[in-house]
């Protein structure tokens, strides 16, 4: 049985009350005084039971607005890493696209020049080891990784230690027995 109840703090705003259904007969049980067990009672009651309704109702929005946040701030932060990858795809194709006359090998480190026509190049040779006598622009050097992407000269040392980091940790976790918890013990050493 639903009843609409108005709140005294909020008198142009109605909350639906759903009462348990009534029955004289409950459970095949002939009630002595049906009128005890189903009369509405206090009204005030029927107020409360509104109140509490509401509050819930506030709590249940309360706590899907926070969830709904959370996932919010996940999309935003899976878009950025997805703007990122997009990014560094770019980067690493331009990189495999520049002029080179030797075979690039994972592992070793190229030196990016521009000529004067433009004609971005790789070579094996450093600035430093060009000396003075350097004979185009010097755009960057970059370390070609296993998988085939490129490291900046600034970055190599850092990304070096986290595949370190990553090596010992497919190592460790190998020779590991079977565990539900990652474990990460000893790999910051």
């Amino acid at each position: 049985m639903d009843r609409s109840v108005s709140l005294p703090h909020q008198p142009n705003k109605t909350t639906t009350v759903t009462l348990v259904e009534t029955s004289s007969n409950p459970s095949g049980m002939v009630l002595v005084s049906p009128y005890q067990t189903n009369r509405v009672g206090d009204p005030m009651d029927l107020v409360s039971l509104a109140q509490q309704v509401q509050k819930g109702d506030e709590f249940i929005r309360a706590n899907a607005c926070n969830r709904l946040t959370v996932i919010a701030d996940q999309i935003r932060y899976l878009q950025e890493q997805a703007r990122k990858v997009l990014e560094d795809a770019r980067k690493d194709a331009e990189l495999h696209h520049a002029a080179c006359n030797v075979v690039k090998k994972p592992g070793n480190m190229y030196y990016l020049y521009m000529r004067e026509s433009g004609q971005r190049y790789f070579s094996i040779l450093s600035p430093r080891e060009w000396g003075a006598s350097c004979p185009h622009k010097f755009l960057g050097g970059y370390k070609l990784q296993h998988d085939m992407s490129w490291t900046p000269q600034e970055d190599v040392e850092k990304r070096d230690a986290e595949i370190g980091i990553m090596d010992k940790l497919l190592n460790r976790q190998t020779a590991l027995p079977a565990c539900t918890e990652p474990n990460f013990e000893g790999l910051s050493q």
